[in-house]
């Protein structure tokens, strides 16, 4: 085993993870204002209003498949008799599904945020970056299924093997690099992308999927209120001047 393994597979995760929570804490703490999706829904919404449904469920979907395939071990689905042609083809086709949801609703929600000048100029530098690398592990786990899962013959590669006790034994402070060792390059690339996603995730507005809107439908109003004097764009009604209590009396019209 390499030194290169050791840094990519018992290394980078446990400092992704620190980057995380850490970033976590301190954006929490310190930019609690900045913890928002910065919504540019009042520029364009048709295009939103179809795009963000297919990025949200797909990516839902992926989050889905991915913990059932890596945080549940395969003795677990053979004992309630899942076997492994049957879990193949339930990962692979609802998989292929949702994996495509998400990217064509980030092409679309890209497409968008080029196009319309308001919402651009409204991209930050922080944005395009995270789009980057939220787009990068999207499109390798896709090409991952479709070669070593979808065009392939029996059942595919069985990750089950390799990457999900990798994964597991990670979170139990007992990392097994030589697992990640010949795993397909596709799979490898995949997995570096998505721990380098959630290193950055904290300082991203990424970090809006970990709010919930319990608290809404119970706060009080929040009331907008303008220093001009004038907030209207439409002809004032007529009547009194308002009455100024500085010493002026007030005018009739």
């Amino acid at each position: 085993m390499e030194a290169i393994d050791i840094v990519l597979w018992a290394v980078l995760p446990y400092v992704t993870i620190f980057t995380f929570i850490v970033g976590m804490m301190w954006r929490w703490r310190y930019d609690q204002y900045g913890w928002t999706t910065r919504s540019s829904q009042s520029y364009e919404s048709v295009w939103l209003r179809l795009a963000s449904p297919l990025f949200h469920f797909g990516i839902l979907f992926v989050a889905f498949g991915h913990f059932l395939g890596l945080m549940i071990p395969k003795t677990w689905t053979r004992t309630v008799g899942i076997t492994d042609t049957v879990y193949h083809w339930i990962a692979t086709i609802p998989g292929t599904i949702a994996g495509l949801m998400t990217i064509v609703g980030l092409v679309l929600l890209i497409i968008r945020r080029r196009t319309y000048g308001d919402v651009f100029r409204a991209t930050t530098r922080n944005d395009k970056v995270m789009y980057i690398f939220l787009a990068v592990p999207i499109l390798l786990g896709l090409i991952a299924t479709l070669i070593n899962q979808v065009f392939t013959s029996g059942h595919g590669y069985d990750y089950r093997e390799t990457i999900s006790p990798w994964l597991r034994n990670l979170f139990i402070a007992n990392p097994d690099p030589e697992l990640m060792i010949g795993v397909p390059l596709s799979f490898q690339l995949h997995v570096i992308a998505g721990f380098l996603l959630f290193a950055i995730w904290p300082f991203t507005r990424l970090v809006h999927a970990f709010s919930a809107p319990v608290g809404y439908t119970t706060r009080p109003d929040i009331v907008y209120r303008s220093r001009q004097k004038t907030i209207s764009t439409q002809r004032p009604r007529r009547g009194w001047e308002p009455v100024d209590f500085s010493g002026g009396k007030p005018k009739g019209r």
